[in-house]
């Protein structure tokens, strides 16, 4: 076994010129379950085989004894850059649990296929086939019970972090480009979305050169046949289809000190200007990193973030 390596993003992944690949973060699993502090209850259930993809459902407490009400659906795309991290992972369990009992919603938190085994567009197909597997269910005769049962198919919502932020704002991209009309897409959520581009903007010209340099190259990392940092899926500023965005608003999460908050405000800006009619806002949290609620969930800065997102969902 050689220990060159071909690839080396610490703390996210290393892979060996053996073909040996060294997950850094995300590895772990827990069960879906009852959770004893909020009483959401989740369970997993399998999308598609042929590819594999899987996610796992949430509903608070108490819905399955209550109300005919039927709730707002969430769908949720984890982040880790497109190579770790999973939708059963603790970090994404614990914060789907608090999302769901503070907003009351039922969640489909998606486990997509992730690079280098399986590069982009890997993950964004397997998202869209997660997206018409939720359709199937709008006239509450599809596959899965839960959904049939409590979920509002008219009041669709999309979240991500990260690289997961990236997939649910092209994930309302393709619902406005492809008309998918089994459900209503109200809004989406991008917490410090993933994206860049070629040229510098604000504050990118003063960061370290390593992690100017290590943006693209995941990216390129994930997505080998990418055209680049300007490529539409990457700069949605490059994006001549932008203006489709398939919903009517949207609220950008970012942090003070996240090497990618100019581009979640940057975003903000090309969005208004795209021809889309819908309301955007963008949310900043001041003195934090990228993913910061993911680490510390208790913080003032993640409680009030949490409390947005349930107020923009609400």
């Amino acid at each position: 076994m050689s220990d060159e390596l071909a690839h080396d993003f610490s703390p996210i992944i290393k892979v060996y010129k053996d073909g040996r690949i060294d997950r850094l973060l995300g590895t772990s699993t827990v069960p879906a379950c009852i959770d004893p502090q909020t009483g959401v209850q989740s369970k997993d259930v399998v999308i598609s085989t042929a590819p594999p993809i899987s996610a796992r459902l949430y509903i608070p407490k108490s819905t399955a004894t209550e109300s005919a009400q039927k709730l707002p659906l969430l769908v949720y795309f984890h982040g880790g850059g497109f190579c770790v991290e999973s939708a059963f992972s603790p970090t994404y369990h614990n914060y789907l649990n608090s999302l769901v009992s503070e907003a009351k919603v039922a969640a489909v938190s998606v486990e997509y296929r992730l690079a280098p085994e399986d590069p982009l567009p890997a993950a964004y197909e397997d998202s869209w086939a997660a997206l018409k597997w939720v359709e199937s269910h709008l006239a509450g005769n599809g596959p899965e019970d839960w959904l049939n049962r409590y979920a509002d198919l008219n009041r669709v919502f999309f979240s991500g972090d990260s690289a997961g932020a990236n997939i649910a704002h092209h994930m309302g991209l393709r619902v406005g480009s492809e008309k998918l009309v089994g459900f209503k897409l109200n809004g989406i959520v991008l917490v410090h979305p993933y994206f860049w581009g070629e040229e510098p903007i604000g504050g990118e010209v003063a960061l370290a050169e390593s992690l100017r340099k290590m943006v693209p190259a995941l990216w390129r990392f994930a997505y080998p046949l990418t055209s680049g940092s300007d490529d539409p899926f990457f700069n949605p500023g490059k994006d001549p289809k932008l203006g489709e965005l398939g919903c009517e608003k949207v609220l950008v999460c970012v942090a003070e000190k996240d090497a990618l908050k100019d581009r979640g405000w940057y975003y903000s800006e090309v969005l208004k200007k795209s021809g889309w009619n819908g309301v955007v806002e963008v949310s900043e949290a001041k003195e934090e990193q990228h993913v910061f609620h993911l680490s510390n969930a208790t913080c003032d800065n993640a409680v009030t973030m949490l409390k947005k997102i349930v107020s923009f969902m609400n």
